[in-house]
């Protein structure tokens, strides 16, 4: 890292790929170390330095599932994590659970290793809103809509902000974005207003997890997300599961890098955009149909 610049991204080259995954190596702290089946990529790009404690923008595997490996490499690393999330990541049986239905267990420990459970008191839970104490200051916010416990942390010197999902994946050199929307906590409005939240933050830049540096229009690049949340969202309900993963193999084929197309794969897998969003409209309308005015929540 530069005097200038406090922030480093690292490649954790998951499954042997590039910018598919990216912590984030932000002051003295760690942003999103990835899956445990990529740490001893991390740990020989930090050579003998350590961090002071890790901010887990969610606890999805290939964010968050080398933490608990981390911790006991390094018995006193403190976990910041969403307060919904911070249970599952002392316990993680029913996030391995879920992520089994969706990966298939045969498949779990290849693309993600071991998942080892942090001790609880070194989990620290946030709500939003608050400041912390790292790299000269982060902000929290709570930015639901991939995840219900997804947070995005702003550090206030650099002015960047680092968003896991909620910003999106996009793979360089190309610009095409894809929101990331497997099941099972997909909620489109909740997501918009997540959105909302980051433009009043107005950040001079992104570091996103999928993958890399977004500075050259930070706006542009959330309305990107947004509109590839809603195109989805849109072709899953007209046309079914099948008309929206084909629309996202056709998006990433215009991708001129063969790399950059099998980099989209690996971070966004086609077929798991609509099961999230299938599930959104299975939700809203269970709940438009037991709503005594027969009206879904949200707009």
């Amino acid at each position: 890292m530069s005097a200038t610049d406090s922030t480093r991204p690292i490649d954790v080259r998951h499954q042997g790929l590039e910018r598919v995954i990216c912590c984030w190596q932000v002051g003295d702290v760690l942003v999103d170390p990835g899956p445990e089946s990529a740490l001893s990529t991390l740990l020989d790009a930090l050579g003998d330095w350590r961090p002071r404690a890790l901010l887990l923008t969610h606890i999805h595997l290939d964010h968050a599932g080398a933490s608990g490996a981390l911790v006991r490499r390094w018995p006193d690393l403190d976990v910041y994590v969403h307060e919904i999330g911070a249970p599952h990541l002392v316990d993680p049986s029913k996030l391995l659970a879920s992520a089994g239905r969706l990966y298939g267990e045969e498949h779990m420990k290849p693309l993600w290793g071991e998942v080892v459970p942090v001790p609880a008191e070194r989990v620290h839970a946030l709500s939003g809103g608050e400041a912390l104490p790292f790299a000269g200051g982060v902000r929290v916010a709570h930015t639901p809509g991939h995840a219900w416990h997804h947070v995005a942390y702003l550090h206030e010197s650099s002015g960047r902000a680092f968003t896991g999902d909620v910003t999106g994946v996009r793979i360089p050199p190309s610009h095409i974005t894809i929101a990331p929307t497997p099941p099972p906590e997909i909620d489109v409005e909740a997501w918009d207003a997540s959105l909302d939240l980051l433009g009043e933050w107005a950040p001079a830049s992104l570091g996103l997890t999928h993958f890399g540096l977004v500075d050259d229009d930070v706006p542009g690049q959330l309305e990107a997300v947004r509109a590839s949340l809603h195109r989805f969202a849109e072709l899953t309900r007209r046309g079914g599961p099948a008309t929206a993963e084909a629309a996202v193999r056709d998006l990433v084929a215009r991708a001129a890098d063969r790399t950059v197309a099998v980099a989209f794969e690996a971070a966004v897998p086609a077929h798991h955009v609509p099961l999230g969003l299938e599930r959104y409209w299975r939700k809203r309308a269970e709940r438009a149909e037991s709503s005594p005015s027969g009206q879904a929540g949200g707009s």
